[in-house]
């Protein structure tokens, strides 16, 4: 019974599906005037199990590619643990609740971008990994709708999609292109085993690819910054990304510089390091 917990903990990817809908609920809290904590609680159980769906879908289309790489052979699928139909039992309960908790006590937009979400992650982005680096850009639209669900969860009826949340989900979109790319550079090696083309350059770890990817990480400092423009957060909040985007940019362009695998996980750990804290920020100094 554990060893099946476990299957299902690692199908569902707790951690990334954790973190999609930390995303989710700070940006319900920056736009949010009342907190609703009913609502609060049931866009993390909805957000989470739609998030977790994507993530199973994305594992029973990949089950063949994942035997072939070292990070993903000890999967329930590859290994035989978990059944192909188990897989999609599993993956379209979870989908299928979770749209249905966001359409019952949020709001049908909520339900419709979760359902956005899912088909562009699965049905797209996933085929598109093994035909071109273009895949990244594709993928980076459904990626960045957690923060765009957390903001029109916190409107009334139907629901909204407010320039709050056009804000906050551009700081995610572009967010995820040096976050990505970190991940896809450390591990490169072990993606070419799946034929899986991630880099934005050809020529993979080159002078090109560290060059796009310092380009996205200037870019995203002034995008973070646009909720302090807009009058969204306050000061303190501008200090504190702008100590995030300087440190962020250092590490890109260490990247850049030396072309390294270490400089790189530095940078793709800075990642994970930054959206949450400036999205906390915002929150915090609103």
């Amino acid at each position: 019974m554990l060893s099946k917990l476990k299957d299902y903990i690692q199908f569902a990817k707790l951690r990334l599906s954790s973190l999609v809908v930390f995303s989710a609920a700070i940006s319900f809290l920056t736009v949010s005037p009342h907190h609703d904590l009913n609502k609060l609680v049931w866009l993390i159980l909805g957000g989470f199990l739609v998030t977790a769906a994507s993530n199973g879908f994305n594992q029973v289309l990949e089950r063949e590619t994942d035997k072939l790489m070292s990070r993903t052979m000890n999967r329930p699928l590859p290994t035989g643990r978990m059944s192909v139909n188990e897989g999609i039992t599993l993956a379209t309960l979870m989908g299928c609740t979770g749209l249905g908790l966001l359409y019952q006590f949020i709001n049908p937009l909520s339900s419709l971008l979760g359902l956005l979400a899912l088909l562009l992650y699965v049905a797209v982005y996933t085929p598109l990994k093994r035909k071109t680096p273009f895949a990244v850009f594709v993928g980076a639209f459904p990626g960045a709708i957690p923060p765009l669900l957390g903001c029109v969860a916190a409107t009334e009826g139907f629901g909204t999609i407010t320039m709050q949340a056009c804000i906050l989900y551009s700081i995610q979109f572009i967010w995820q292109f040096p976050h990505f790319w970190s991940i896809a550079w450390v591990l490169d090696d072990d993606y070419k085993k799946a034929g899986f083309k991630m880099l934005p350059s050809p020529g993979g770890r080159d002078k090109a690819s560290a060059f796009q990817i310092l380009i996205y990480t200037l870019f995203l400092l002034p995008i973070s910054l646009s909720p302090v423009f807009f009058k969204m957060s306050g000061t303190a909040s501008a200090i504190v990304i702008t100590a995030c985007g300087l440190a962020f940019i250092y590490q890109a362009q260490k990247v850049f510089n030396q072309l390294t695998v270490n400089y790189a996980r530095n940078l793709m750990f800075g990642s994970f390091a930054y959206l949450p804290m400036v999205q906390l920020a915002i929150m915090i100094g609103k």
